[in-house]
């Protein structure tokens, strides 16, 4: 039985949702940016906050940037769950020994970490994503030039305790169960 090559998209501009997304799904184009601006303009419909609006806030708006992308977590977690999929914060204060690597129902896991870049001069964040695939988990990080593999589980509870400690956040994705 052929295996299918690990789909991988790389960074542009500041669409790494998208990019991380379509990583998740293992599928090119499985989410477009249409559809992501889409969410965020039906969430700033249902903003109760619009009122309290400033000029700047019709670019950078409160779950996009209309011109790089740059979306929030809101976006993240309707995309998903236009997708039939549930997404879990996880409690940062448990650790990542209290992920359960092997659940049925785990799709993968969506990082969203604090980045510092061009010297240091822009902070910001950046979605990455990691998915069992064929019984290894990978880094779909879309700044990398390609996936990473762990060469076990414990190697990636401890990629990710690294990411709780640096202030990342970790999303749990599954599978609805039918």
């Amino acid at each position: 039985m052929d295996e299918k090559p690990i789909y991988h998209e790389k960074q542009r501009l500041q669409f790494c949702l998208l990019h991380a997304l379509n990583n998740l799904m293992q599928e090119k184009d499985s989410f477009r940016r249409a559809e992501l601006d889409a969410i965020a303009e039906k969430l700033l419909a249902d903003d109760p906050f619009r009122s309290q609006w400033t000029p700047l806030s019709l670019i950078f708006k409160p779950h996009h940037n209309v011109f790089t992308g740059n979306y929030d977590v809101n976006v993240l977690i309707a995309a998903l769950e236009s997708r039939r999929k549930r997404v879990v914060w996880h409690d940062r204060r448990n650790g990542a020994s209290s992920i359960n690597l092997a659940e049925e129902s785990l799709l993968g896991i969506m990082l969203n970490i604090p980045v510092r870049r061009f010297g240091g001069v822009w902070s910001g964040r950046h979605w990455v994503s990691l998915r069992n695939i064929n019984g290894v988990w990978y880094n779909l990080d879309s700044d990398l030039a390609s996936p990473v593999s762990f060469e076990h589980q414990e190697e990636m509870r401890e990629f990710l305790n690294n990411v709780i400690d640096q202030g990342g956040e970790i999303l749990i994705i599954l599978r609805e169960k039918l």
